[in-house]
């Protein structure tokens, strides 16, 4: 996304932020194709086995990635991202079904907790290796033989995963992914407490791919900051997530429970209005500031805390959601049932991109866009505390 807004869009005659928005909805799009598929495989067959391939091919993948780097191949880069999306989706449902196998319920909320923080510590670590080195001379050099290396490291921890015993091995698979996916949804429906879980955590996901997928114009069309400050906003977002999803394990001692899922929800709220309000304080000069100038400006430090405030909200809002999913559905439909979140998140992830890219055609600004976020969340406020509930939905 840095290398697009600050280089490719200008060479290839492209809009920045509606190219950004479609390739984040279009990364998305193979949850949505694929993730009941995923869950019928990872419910039929032995787990740790099907990870150890999928992340075989993630080294393939990021090989070619390397190559479409080396040469700034854009449309390249963009099917990679695809492809990328499509192994991450394959992916998803076998990282949280395998948890409730190897973990008693007592350990769930920490071990997804664990499981969020990790991934967002990789996210903080790629991001700031990616957004300090994408744009100078040697960075695409160091980025793509850093991505192969961590496919390798990852293929290399797959092989130490315990097994995980298939929990429908008679089961027959469904190839068809439209008939598929309403059969998961279907079966998913009745399940109350799960599925309004799901439809939180996809809230969550719709509010934070907003976010994140604008980070870059933000920074640089708002606030006047270079790639950066749109990086600084990234690393925060992530500490916050990780922060936040850690904690939440501390607040609970163990225990699913949907009890802290409203606050999260109004932490969220208050973060997206307080950013709004912070980023009129800052004033734009005509280059692009670095984040030592940027900090240094007056209300930089509310954007920062205002970021912080809501990934850590997004964190305590979520984790107990997905413990609460994966404690409710019984063993044999649990990889689908996760299946069925990745299909609600992408539809959101997606619908994201869509409600986005029509408000940037109506000249909406970034900033604005978000404010409009912040109220429609704080409307369905109400709506979102009650969709967990604890032990017996009630």
């Amino acid at each position: 996304m840095i290398l697009i807004t600050f280089r490719l869009a200008e060479e290839y005659g492209l809009n920045a932020q509606v190219l950004i928005t479609t390739i984040a909805g279009l990364f998305i799009l193979p949850f949505f194709l694929f993730s009941s598929t995923a869950g019928q495989l990872a419910d039929k067959y032995e787990k740790s086995f099907l990870i150890k391939i999928i992340k075989f091919v993630e080294i393939v993948l990021m090989v070619m990635t390397a190559v479409a780097f080396t040469f700034l191949n854009l449309w390249g880069l963009v099917a990679l991202l695809f492809l990328m999306g499509a192994q991450s989706a394959f992916f998803g449902p076998l990282k949280f079904s395998i948890l409730p196998q190897h973990l008693s319920e007592n350990e769930l909320v920490a071990g997804n907790g664990l499981v969020s923080a990790g991934t967002y510590i990789a996210i903080l670590t790629g991001t700031l290796c990616g957004g300090l080195l994408i744009l100078r001379p040697e960075g695409r050099a160091l980025i793509s033989a850093g991505v192969v290396c961590v496919a390798a490291a990852g293929f290399a921890a797959s092989l130490f995963i315990p097994k995980a015993e298939p929990s429908a091995s008679c089961m027959k698979i469904d190839w068809n992914p439209l008939r598929s996916t309403i059969g998961i949804i279907s079966h998913v429906r009745p399940n109350v407490t799960v599925f309004r879980s799901i439809l939180g955590i996809s809230w969550f996901w719709f509010l934070g791919s907003v976010f994140l997928a604008q980070f870059p114009t933000f920074s640089k069309d708002t606030l006047g900051g270079n790639e950066e400050v749109s990086t600084l906003f990234l690393v925060v977002f992530s500490v916050g997530v990780g922060l936040g999803s850690t904690f939440c394990n501390k607040l609970l001692k163990g225990k699913v429970s949907a009890k802290l899922v409203p606050f999260g929800c109004i932490g969220m709220t208050a973060a997206t209005l307080l950013l709004y309000f912070f980023s009129l304080t800052v004033q734009k000069t005509v280059h692009l500031a670095g984040v030592t100038e940027f900090i240094s400006r007056p209300g930089s430090w509310g954007i920062i805390f205002s970021f912080l405030m809501l990934a850590a909200s997004g964190g305590i809002f979520s984790v107990p959601m997905y413990a609460l999913m994966q404690s409710r559905s019984s063993d044999e439909h649990r990889a689908r049932v996760i299946a069925c979140l990745n299909i609600t998140d992408s539809f959101g992830m997606v619908l994201s991109a869509v409600v986005v890219s029509a408000l940037l055609m109506l000249n909406i600004s970034v900033i604005n866009i978000f404010l409009i976020i912040g109220v429609v969340n704080l409307m369905i406020t109400p709506v979102l505390s009650r969709l967990a509930r604890d032990e017996n939905g009630k």
